[in-house]
């Protein structure tokens, strides 16, 4: 049986046609119902049986989400691999994580680094119910704080380590995040994002099944693919900040994309904050409102805007059940006072965190305060209890004349600005002021910039003195990670 995924169990003890012969995975043209899923997945299953570890080569494809699911069902912790990471990172990743074997799809070259790892190609059909010959039972079910997923971190302050997730806080985060968007197997998910995250693979492909629902991938996105998608009956869109700032460039001249995304019952942005002025267009022209939610690789859900609470933009809302969530200061004190300024960094504890990092006690150590886990992110507190992220510890955090300024209000600022399209803070020592603001800026028009005094005189007006940028630089483009994330430390190194 599966106590992840109780759909799939239906389907493979034959006693519900109607279960078998619903859709679960939609990649382009290629899709599986559930009993074909539990045919295609089983067998592999069966062929990974004891393995240690298998890595899975993570493309955007039906093949990667019949691996993962297949490990799962054996028990086996599954390493997702981004087909794009350089030689060097992928080595340490394989190296640390020393996969026995290697899933792949037909035809697929991995480098050699993978070599002393055994490869099985993923065949998979693809074309709805799968051919007769998978298990006929799946496998027992491993025991909730079995590892089930091993998700390398994106090494920003050195190289990436290994979050072990357990199956339990997959089940915590699926269910919390159910509770929170009412989230039914009647719903169908619309998505593009990348199958080595958490946000494209746990929730995007795992939160589906869960519910016994379906997910449609879109493998790259585009603003025309998705109003096809959800046109055609999806219920549900995930997407990052990015992905919604192009829905909302192009939404003012394209009705059907409006009334798609009208028609849409939740739209959900994760992995970066969404500014609040693409928030603004986005209603504007659909009357829809974006949801924002908060989690990080080691920890999976925390927050969420409710799909029946207020609308906040700019917050990542309260809360999920099961999890608590505190700001403290640097000395460690909890901040008790929730009056929407003070910033604390915020640590949470709850069933939906990892249970360490792979090979790294040290690590694991270092990142709790007894059992709460140190998010290293930035955040103010409403007396409602809603969250605003304001930025990370490490890059967004500004400490200039006496202050501290979350990067992130500043960007909001910037990009309600009409010639900016976009905006990226960060601070630089300054022998006066301790740090000093910068902006990084692409402007709506390159060959009209706005002047470094216009729109540092609209950020203290907007914000407040303190608050606006002391330095400006124009850009043709920001540098951007495979999430749409700003790349800050590219930026502060030129």
């Amino acid at each position: 049986m599966s106590a992840l995924f109780p759909a799939l169990a239906a389907a493979a003890d034959g006693t519900s046609d109607g279960v078998r012969h619903r859709p679960a995975l939609r990649f382009g043209d290629r899709s599986l119902t559930y009993g074909g899923l539990v045919s295609a997945a089983g067998r592999t299953a069966e062929r990974i049986s004891g393995a240690g570890r298998v890595a899975v080569w993570a493309t955007p494809t039906i093949e990667t989400a019949v691996g993962v699911v297949a490990a799962l069902l054996a028990g086996v912790p599954a390493v997702p691999l981004n087909p794009r990471t350089g030689e060097r990172e992928l080595a340490h990743i394989v190296g640390d994580s020393a996969p026995r074997l290697v899933l792949a799809r037909p035809g697929d070259a991995v480098p050699p680094v993978l070599a002393g790892s055994e490869r099985i190609d993923l065949r998979v059909a693809g074309s709805g119910d799968e051919p007769a010959g998978g298990c006929r039972a799946l496998p027992t079910e491993p025991a909730p704080e079995a590892p089930a997923l091993i998700v390398y971190t994106s090494g920003t302050t050195g190289p990436p380590k290994g979050a072990v997730l357990p199956r339990r806080a997959i089940a915590a985060t699926l269910d919390a995040l159910a509770d929170a968007w009412a989230w039914t197997g009647d719903d169908v998910l619309v998505q593009a994002l990348p199958l080595f995250h958490v946000h494209g693979l746990i929730l995007g492909v795992l939160g589906p099944l869960r519910r016994g629902g379906s997910v449609r991938h879109l493998g790259r996105f585009s603003a025309g693919g998705v109003g096809r998608e959800l046109a055609a009956g999806g219920t549900m869109l995930f997407g990052v900040p990015t992905m919604y700032h192009r829905l909302a460039e192009s939404v003012d001249g394209d009705p059907e994309l409006a009334k798609s995304l009208a028609g849409a019952r939740l739209l959900v942005s994760g992995s970066a904050a969404l500014p609040v002025h693409d928030h603004e267009r986005l209603f504007a022209a659909t009357g829809r409102r974006v949801v924002e939610r908060y989690g990080m690789t080691e920890t999976l859900m925390n927050t969420s805007v409710r799909v029946d609470g207020e609308p906040c933009p700019g917050s990542v809302g309260r809360p999920l059940p099961g999890v608590e969530l505190r700001l403290v200061e640097e000395d460690g004190s909890e901040i008790t006072d929730l009056d929407g300024e003070t910033v604390g960094e915020i640590q949470v504890r709850g069933p939906n965190l990892f249970t360490g990092y792979l090979n790294r006690p040290d690590a694991t150590a270092a990142a709790f305060d007894g059992d709460w886990f140190r998010t290293g992110d930035m955040a103010v507190r409403a007396p409602d209890g809603q969250v605003r992220i304001v930025g990370r510890k490490a890059t967004d955090l500004i400490k200039s004349g006496g202050y501290k300024i979350g990067a992130g209000e500043i960007e909001n600022a910037l990009l309600e600005h009409p010639r900016v399209r976009e905006a990226a803070v960060t601070g630089e020592p300054d022998a006066d002021l301790g740090e000093r603001v910068v902006a990084w800026v692409v402007p709506a028009d390159p060959a009209d910039p706005p002047s470094e005094d216009e729109l540092a005189d609209h950020v203290a007006s907007q914000l407040a003195p303190h608050k606006r940028p002391r330095t400006v630089r124009f850009l043709d483009t920001l540098p951007r990670n495979d999430m749409g994330k700003i790349m800050k430390r590219a930026l502060a190194h030129g």
